[in-house]
């Protein structure tokens, strides 16, 4: 799947996880989950990417219908 190319993307600029599942209940949807150290860290991610990320990144987006649900969580510690 085009996914586990980007997936390389993830892990090559700091993402230390990375999955993607299928939803049982829809089966054409799916969800992409990272971990990456730090918020600074993930904006890096950002400026880091190349011209053929950004090219994987667009026929990525062309598989999904309407737009991504993109959420960004953040560890709470206790």
């Amino acid at each position: 799947m085009l996914i586990h190319r980007y997936g390389r993307v993830r892990r090559r600029d700091g993402a230390s996880r990375w999955e993607v599942s299928r939803d049982v209940g829809s089966e054409n949807r799916y969800r992409e989950v990272f971990l990456v150290a730090s918020w600074a860290e993930h904006l890096r991610q950002h400026e880091r990417q190349t011209g053929a990320d950004r090219a994987l990144e667009a026929k990525v987006r062309g598989c999904i219908i309407g737009d991504p649900n993109v959420r960004h969580l953040l560890y709470a510690p206790q």
